[in-house]
């Protein structure tokens, strides 16, 4: 063999050999490729875990809170207030006087009212005498039968004029028991609208006197959810200023008409308030508690019944898969929904809009909830299928990871490693940038 044929197979060799090695390195590249699978990352906000809640369900309500048992105060004779002696906010008593109208005028009344009365019986007194004197005197012959008859009709009239004497005198006592204004129950002066000096009327307001231990909410609610409304329903509602504390009463009568213009029947709920720390006046909101009980749930928008088949996007071990689910009691207020099967305590679910970016054996990545919110505990990041006790809704927290606009989840692709460069040395270093 000559050198050049020599030389020309070592040369077909070594071609040979960098395009096997070139294929290797492509092959791995391509493996490599394949490998890098995209990472969803899911806000704190967009997931949440199962559990055991107390729902609710029934129609909703608002109102006013009033005074079950109110009353206003009236003036029942005319005249000059002579004094105030209750001021707004205060407790009264029954028959506790309140102020008083000038009576002189109603003391004179009295007196001759009185005065008549005495005459009255006086001149009854003297024609029952006459009458007695007129039987005898008839008896024995020396005055007519007419002559009687005249005094028994002096009796008659006399009895009759006493009688109108003593209801002048009873008059003049009672509207002289009327300038003294008095409470008419056990309560509180919730307004005063007189002043000492004002010459008032009859019938001119001067109190409104409320009895704060028992107070009603009227509301209406619509006339087709009426068969989860009945008498002695619990009903429960918040009241403005109270924060989230809750209040409770019962329904205690129902309107039975229904408002022809509304569709709406108008309900009345007794509400107990002898710690005296609801008023009168306050708004209130809530609903008819027609049905509560314990049951598993989920966020409302975590469920998605688009084909008919409620479903939820559920995430384990990093993986989101589609569960089939039943539903049963939707509590409308707390926005939750009752999971009778397909999911567990624990169990960490998509919500809301998020559900749009993920889909079945997606990989997902749950970031730690943001300063100030509140935190979600979990076995680690994005792992649901654990038993974890009842608390309010909490999503799920993992590793941090980038959002994407307006703070919804954001995909994160990651990129395989740079293939180092050999240096003269034979050592490793970086990739040039």
């Amino acid at each position: 063999m000559t050198g050049r044929t020599r030389s020309r197979g070592l040369g077909l060799l070594l071609a040979v050999a960098c395009t096997a090695a070139g294929c290797k390195k492509g092959s791995e590249d391509a493996a490599a490729a394949q490998a890098v699978e995209p990472v969803v990352s899911l806000g704190a906000e967009n997931v949440a875990r199962v559990e055991m809640r107390e729902l609710q369900s029934g129609p909703g309500i608002s109102g006013t809170l009033q005074a079950r048992t109110a009353a206003a105060v009236r003036a029942e004779v005319g005249g000059t207030i002579l004094g105030i002696k209750a001021e707004q906010g205060q407790e009264v008593k029954k028959g506790q006087e309140l102020a008083r109208i000038e009576d002189a005028t109603l003391r004179d009344q009295l007196i001759a009212a009185r005065t008549a009365a005495r005459t009255a019986a006086s001149a009854l007194r003297v024609a029952q005498a006459e009458q007695e004197r007129s039987a005898k005197l008839a008896k024995a012959g020396v005055i007519t039968p007419r002559d009687l008859e005249r005094a028994q009709l002096g009796v008659a009239q006399a009895e009759g004029q006493l009688a109108e004497a003593r209801s002048r005198l009873a008059l003049a006592q009672e509207q002289l028991g009327r300038a003294r204004i008095v409470a008419p129950f056990d309560g509180v002066v919730s307004e005063r609208q007189a002043n000492a000096g004002d010459v008032v009327q009859p019938g001119a307001p001067l109190f409104t006197i409320v009895d704060p231990r028992t107070l009603r909410l009227e509301a209406s609610v619509p006339a087709a959810v009426l068969e989860q409304v009945k008498v002695d329903t619990p009903v429960e509602f918040q009241v403005t200023g109270y924060g989230d504390r809750t209040f409770s009463g019962k329904v205690e009568r129902i309107n039975p008409v229904v408002d022809p213009a509304t569709g709406q029947v108008r309900i009345y709920v007794a509400i107990p308030n002898m710690d005296l720390q609801l008023l009168a006046g306050l708004f209130a909101e809530g609903r008819v508690a027609s049905q509560a009980r314990q049951a598993l749930a989920v966020p409302v928008d975590a469920v998605d019944d688009a084909n008919g088949q409620p479903s939820v996007l559920r995430i384990q071990d990093e993986r989101v898969k589609r569960v089939p689910v039943t539903v049963g009691l939707t509590d409308a207020v707390e926005q939750q929904v009752e999971v009778r099967s397909g999911l567990r305590a624990g169990d960490v679910v998509v919500l809301g809009s998020a559900r749009d970016t993920v889909g079945e054996g997606s990989r997902v990545k749950v970031e730690p909830p943001r300063p100030g919110s509140k935190p979600v505990e979990s076995e680690g990041p994005g792992v649901g299928g654990s038993e974890a006790p009842p608390r309010q809704q909490q999503p799920a927290t993992g590793a941090q990871a980038p959002q994407g606009p307006r703070g919804g989840p954001s995909a994160q692709q990651p990129q395989a490693p740079a293939p180092q460069q050999q240096g003269a040395g034979g050592g490793a270093t970086s990739p040039a940038p």
